[in-house]
């Protein structure tokens, strides 16, 4: 069995490093801020996403124009991005480069200055960002389906703001929340790579041990009670679009094993997924379907999309059902969860394959549970899902009345 045997240690101010050496090339660092979207307030909606593109438009001691080219110069590749937990910067580059990479970084998430007249450009991208989204009905129909899922609570804003809350963005709406995320406690590095570790410590410690240490009490809004919902709406030009979701169990529920599992079975990447094989391959009715499951420190979601043709509209969301019906009312068998056991055992060998895919998840896992399972572990929880467990989620959580359903027709 192939393994990760990651080091963790922390720089003098506190903030968490996680190393993985990895004999190759290309080398891969991310800057994690525990401090994405769900942490805004009413007021500052699109903030985190904002501060992602601002931050690069010049420091205290570079302008944009040397922040863009530092690192692709030498043929790296500077990149960031936000969620609902957290701001990413991050950096690809032949492991020689390092230095430059890190310093790069380390002077981006210090330094930044936030000029206002490169803040009031940069919200006409993000505004024709909103737009582009807004005119791609696959990919909104996901945000807006989470946003119905978690109402109420700042799960449901979508990363990228509102034209409203973008356009009155100020420099200290900025300055403020950098303020309250942007402490060592509460930022996370991820580096993998073939780079020893005595030089990756020294080097940070350098770049970014000169931060002031602090840290953040991050508090989460009590989720108010959910409500099924089912809503059509006039929003697709050329194809229906439909989510069939609901609730789920956060990232340290126990549930969480077997969700996962059954997630993978009913629509995962694998063409013999039973929703693939249903839908696409016997009936022709879609191009694209897939089930996905997301959890969260407190609280998840899983759902259904499929994309078609309004003819087979009904056709199909009844064989979504019946599928879940069916693998509710008669479970998995015992050959049936053997099976899906090793398939989602590949899947996760083959997200590891990647080296940037691998800083991604050490870093996430770092914010989520402050540790790393190691490979043979999260194997050996696979393997101890049973039957029961299964069917415990299946009544939780794939119960029909608990269901909620969007579609876009046209």
């Amino acid at each position: 069995m192939f393994e990760i045997d990651p080091i963790i240690f922390t720089l003098s101010n506190g903030v968490k490093v996680v190393y993985q050496y990895r004999e190759a090339f290309v080398a891969h660092i991310g800057v994690m801020v525990h401090g994405g979207s769900r942490f805004e307030k009413p007021n500052e909606q699109g903030l985190a996403h904002f501060i992602e593109h601002c931050i690069f438009k010049g420091t205290t001691k570079r302008k944009a124009l040397d922040i863009f080219t530092d690192l692709d110069s030498v043929g790296g590749e500077l990149n960031a991005y936000t969620n609902k937990e957290e701001i990413c910067v991050h950096a690809s580059f032949r492991k020689l480069h390092f230095n430059i990479a890190s310093e790069l970084l380390g002077d981006i998430i210090q330094n930044a200055t936030f000029p206002k007249d490169e803040l009031e450009k940069e919200k006409e991208v993000i505004l024709d960002e909103i737009i582009s989204y807004l005119d791609s009905p696959a990919e909104r129909i996901y945000d807006e389906f989470e946003a119905h899922i978690f109402k109420g609570n700042s799960l449901g804003y979508n990363t990228l703001g509102t034209k409203e809350s973008v356009s009155g963005f100020t420099r200290d709406d900025i300055l403020n929340y950098v303020d309250r995320y942007f402490k060592p406690g509460n930022i996370v590095i991820s580096f993998v790579g073939g780079i020893p570790i005595d030089e990756i410590r020294s080097v940070l410690e350098h770049d970014f041990g000169q931060m002031k240490p602090g840290t953040v009490e991050l508090i989460n809004e009590a989720l108010p009670n959910f409500e099924p919902f089912k809503l059509l709406e006039k929003k697709a030009n050329f194809q229906t679009h439909t989510i069939i979701g609901g609730r789920a169990p956060s990232y340290h529920d126990p549930k969480r094993k077997s969700m996962t599992l059954l997630t993978n079975v009913l629509g995962g990447p694998a063409l013999n997924s039973r929703l693939n094989l249903s839908i696409r391959e016997k009936h022709g009715y879609a191009y694209n379907i897939e089930a996905n499951y997301t959890s969260y420190e407190d609280v998840g979601f899983w759902s259904i999309y499929m994309g078609t043709d309004k003819k087979y509209l009904k056709k199909a969301v009844d064989l979504i059902y019946k599928e879940l019906e069916l693998i509710r009312k008669e479970n998995l068998t015992s050959d049936e969860l053997v099976k899906a056991k090793e398939q989602l055992k590949g899947h996760i060998a083959l997200s590891l394959d990647s080296n940037m895919e691998l800083m991604f998840n050490l870093g996430k896992s770092i914010i989520i549970h402050n540790k790393i399972d190691s490979i043979q572990e999260v194997y050996r929880q696979i393997d101890e899902i049973n039957l029961p467990e299964i069917q415990s989620s299946l009544e939780a959580f794939f119960n029909r009345d608990q269901m909620s359903e969007l579609i876009y027709k046209f």
